[in-house]
C-alpha cells in the first residue's frame, strides 16, 4: 500500500461525515429511503453527549471525474438533464431513472453527488491517518451501476471510494454488506478484480430484491474466490445471522489481508423492517461494528470507513442502530436501558408508531418461530459451502 503522510495534527479516534444538505437526497415525501433518519440519528447522538462539533466533518461533493471512475458518462450526463427537468421519464427509463424506484427529483445529480463526496471525505481522513475511522450515514448506497440507477440508489458511493482509494492510495479493501438487500452494484464493478474482496450478508434473492447474491456468485477471471455471499433465509433471527457473520468475516479477513475495511451498515435486517423479512434485533446492530472495529485493528492498522445504506423504519430501528455504530468507532461503552427522554419527547409527535424507550425492546417481539432448527441449518449450510474455496485453499 502506498504510504501517504498525514498532517500534523492529533489523529482521531473516529470522524462523523454530516451535513444538513445530505437531506436534499429526497426522492418525494412517501418514498420509503427518507434521509430524516439522518436527523434522527445525530440529534439522538448528540442529546447522548457523544457526537460534539468537533466530531462533524462537513461532505464534499464529488467531481465529475471521481464519479467516472464508477460510472458512465453518458449515464452521469443523463443524470443531470433529469435534475434539470429536461427530459422525461421515457427517456430517462432505461437509464433506471424515473422509475417507481428511482423517481426523478430536482437537482438528483448534486444531491447524489454530495453523498458520493461525503464517502470520499470519510476515505481521506482514514487513508490519510487523519482518524482511525470515519463514518458517512448518508452513504451506503450499494444497487447504483455503471450506467444504471437501481434500488433508490443513483452513483454508488461505495464503488466511487473503492476505486478512489485503488488510485491514490493503491490498497487493498475489503467490503463488507450487512444491510437486507445484495449488494449487488459493488460486487459487480469488482467482480474480477483481485485486489477487492467483496463480502454481502443478505436475505436471499428468492423473496428480496435485486434477486442476487448467491453462494456461487463468487467472481471471475482474475478476481476468482474474492466475492463472498451469504444469502440467508427469511424469517433468520439473530444467532444464526450473527453465526455467519463472525464466522465469514473473520475466516475472509484472514484469507484476504487487506489494508482497509469498507463497511455498508443498512439497518434493514430487523423485525420491524417494513421491506424485508428477516427477524434480527437490536442485538445484530451491537455486534456487527464490533467485529468490523476489531479486525481494522487486527488487519488495517485500525483503518475502517462505514457508510449507512438501507433501513426503512426510521423511527424505531435506524437512529438506534446507528448511533450503535457510532458509539462503537468512538470506542465508546455500549448503552444500555433508557434512550434520553427529551430525545422521545423531541419526536414522538412525528412518529407514526409509538417510539421504543429503551435500547433493547422491553418484551419479545415475535412469536416462536416454527421453522428456526430448519432456518439456521440451511444458514449453516450456506456458510460452508460460501467459504468452501477458503477452507479448502492451498498455495
Amino acid at each position: 500500500m502506498a504510504k501517504h503522510a498525514g498532517n500534523q495534527h492529533v489523529k482521531k479516534e473516529a470522524v462523523f461525515v454530516y451535513s444538513e444538505n445530505q437531506l436534499g437526497y429526497k426522492f418525494s415525501d412517501t418514498h420509503p429511503f427518507n434521509q430524516k433518519r439522518l436527523v434522527l440519528t445525530t440529534d439522538l447522538l448528540r442529546k447522548m453527549n457523544v457526537l460534539s462539533d468537533e466530531d462533524i466533518i462537513a461532505p464534499r461533493m464529488a467531481t465529475d471525474e471521481e464519479l467516472l471512475l464508477a460510472h458512465d458518462e453518458r449515464y452521469i450526463e443523463m443524470v443531470k438533464k433529469a435534475s434539470k427537468g429536461l427530459v422525461t421519464g421515457e427517456q430517462t427509463e432505461s437509464y433506471g431513472i424515473g422509475t417507481e424506484d428511482t423517481p426523478i427529483f430536482p437537482n438528483m445529480h448534486e444531491a447524489s453527488a454530495l453523498l458520493v463526496g461525503g464517502t470520499l471525505t470519510a476515505v481521506d481522513y482514514v487513508m490519510e491517518n487523519k482518524a482511525s475511522h470515519a463514518l458517512n450515514l448518508g452513504g451506503g448506497l450499494h444497487h447504483g451501476f455503471r450506467g444504471r440507477a437501481s434500488g433508490f440508489c443513483i452513483y454508488n458511493d461505495s464503488s466511487v471510494a473503492i476505486k478512489y482509494i485503488q488510485e491514490k492510495y493503491n490498497a487493498r479493501v475489503l467490503y463488507i454488506d450487512t444491510d437486507a438487500h445484495h449488494g449487488d452494484g459493488v460486487q459487480w464493478t469488482f467482480y474480477d478484480d483481485p485486489s477487492v474482496c467483496t463480502v454481502s450478508i443478505h436475505e436471499t434473492g428468492r423473496y428480496l430484491f435485486p434477486g442476487t447474491g448467491s453462494v456461487t456468485e463468487r467472481g471471475t477471471g482474475e478476481g476468482y474466490g474474492t466475492s463472498f455471499n451469504l444469502p440467508i433465509d427469511a424469517f433468520t433471527e439473530d444467532d444464526s445471522f450473527l453465526e455467519l457473520y463472525k464466522t465469514a468475516f473473520r475466516e475472509i479477513a484472514e484469507y484476504f489481508k487487506p489494508d482497509v475495511i469498507i463497511s455498508q451498515n443498512g439497518a434493514d435486517a430487523h423485525y420491524f423492517d417494513p421491506l424485508t423479512h428477516l427477524y434480527g434485533s437490536m442485538k445484530i446492530y451491537e455486534e456487527i461494528p464490533k467485529l468490523a472495529h476489531e479486525l481494522a485493528h487486527e488487519f488495517c492498522d485500525g483503518r475502517w470507513i462505514g457508510v449507512g445504506g438501507g433501513g426503512y423504519d426510521i423511527w424505531r430501528v435506524v437512529p438506534r442502530a446507528w448511533s450503535l455504530l457510532w458509539m462503537e468507532m468512538k470506542g465508546l461503552p455500549l448503552p444500555k436501558g433508557d434512550l434520553p427522554q427529551d430525545w422521545i419527547d423531541r419526536w414522538q409527535s412525528e412518529s407514526p408508531v409509538p417510539l421504543i424507550p429503551t435500547w433493547h425492546y422491553p418484551e419479545k417481539l415475535y412469536e416462536p418461530i416454527p421453522r428456526k432448527a430448519e432456518i439456521t441449518e440451511k444458514n449453516q449450510q450456506v456458510l460452508q459451502k460460501s467459504l468452501y474455496i477458503i477452507r479448502n485453499h492451498t498455495d
